[in-house]
């Protein structure tokens, strides 16, 4: 009976070396042959470029980049070189994707309450919006709104005064901006020419990416906002009620902290998708990173290394926003749940 065991184990443990060797050669199999891709692909496309004349690598950076862009927040012009063309887009990327967050989830959590409201009316209203924006495309949807900042606003000469200081017309939105703080004067654009001057604006191609961003994302934050809500068991919330806790003690003590556990790792995709989003930039014309990389791609031939460009740059914001919502639902949402 033992020597029956001792054989079966032996037979058995022979068994589990064979599956793990067959495990070993399969995965050095697949290493060898995405190692033999990369180097098949890598090899022609330098060979191709060699062909071609067009130089390889990143020392088109330093040269001159040539061209102008509308919008800069930093100190630019067409003889500065191709990295601050590339910095300038970087920063009007990450300025647009950071605005839409915060409108796009504040307008979502409105769109949520809306949509829980007991009333009748404003609860089919919030459904209908979520409906139609996540139904259109996003690009459709800025299409449309450039058309319609564009076309239906005035002219400047004629500018719409909607509040005072605040003047809108197809050149943007001009508003005005803090001078200083001691004594508090507030700047006010002046119309001059054909256009204003002083305070502050918001291009036309700037506010449709804005808008478009913000409306569109805050669709889908509002249906997971809402999945949130309801998932917290009824009978919780009437617990709470009979502990004599108000509504805002039970929203906030015992809806909000278990909700979050299904809110955010939903959110944070969404954040994702609006930051990658803001590449479709490029079809209404604002200077975003995409756009500008295009343009340096054109000038210099470097196509891969545009593209490398832009994607390094997409996967280190993306990786910067999981880590943030990472690192909020584990010091936040999970901890809250358990308290």
């Amino acid at each position: 009976m033992i020597g029956q065991f001792s054989r079966s184990a032996e037979r058995k443990f022979a068994a589990l070396d064979r599956r793990r060797l067959y495990s070993i050669l399969y995965q050095l199999t697949l290493a060898a042959l995405i190692g033999f891709a990369a180097w098949y692909f890598v090899s022609n496309a330098a060979r191709n470029l060699l062909t071609l004349g067009v130089a390889s690598g990143f020392g088109f950076l330093t040269r001159e980049a040539g061209f102008e862009i509308g919008e800069t927040y930093l100190p630019y012009s067409a003889a500065d070189t191709y990295l601050r063309a590339l910095i300038v887009g970087i920063l009007n990327t990450l300025r647009v994707s950071a605005l839409a967050i915060v409108l796009s989830t504040m307008l979502g959590v409105f769109i949520a309450l809306a949509r829980l409201s007991k009333n009748w009316l404003l609860a089919k209203l919030a459904a209908a919006y979520v409906e139609v924006i996540r139904n259109v495309p996003l690009v459709v949807q800025l299409f449309f709104l450039y058309a319609v900042i564009t076309e239906s606003l005035p002219p400047p000469a004629d500018v719409l005064n909607p509040i005072p200081g605040v003047f809108l017309s197809n050149r943007g939105i001009a508003f005005p901006i803090l001078a200083s703080v001691a004594p508090f004067e507030l700047e006010y654009p002046q119309f001059s020419g054909f256009n204003f001057s002083g305070g502050g604006s918001l291009s036309p191609e700037f506010t449709t990416l804005l808008l478009g961003l913000s409306l569109y994302t805050a669709a889908f934050i509002a249906e997971i906002l809402r999945a949130g809500f309801l998932s917290v068991e009824r009978g919780q919330v009437e617990a709470g009620y009979s502990l004599g806790l108000s509504q805002r003690q039970v929203t906030r003590f015992i809806v909000v902290p278990q909700a979050l556990r299904v809110i955010v790792p939903p959110v944070t995709s969404q954040y994702l998708n609006c930051t990658k989003n803001s590449s479709l930039a490029v079809a209404i014309g604002y200077p975003d990173l995409v756009s500008i990389a295009n343009t340096t791609i054109n000038q210099t031939g470097q196509a891969i290394e545009g593209f490398l460009i832009i994607m390094f740059v997409y996967l280190t914001i993306s990786l910067a926003i999981s880590g943030f919502m990472n690192w909020y639902n584990r010091r936040v949402a999970l901890r809250g749940s358990t308290a």
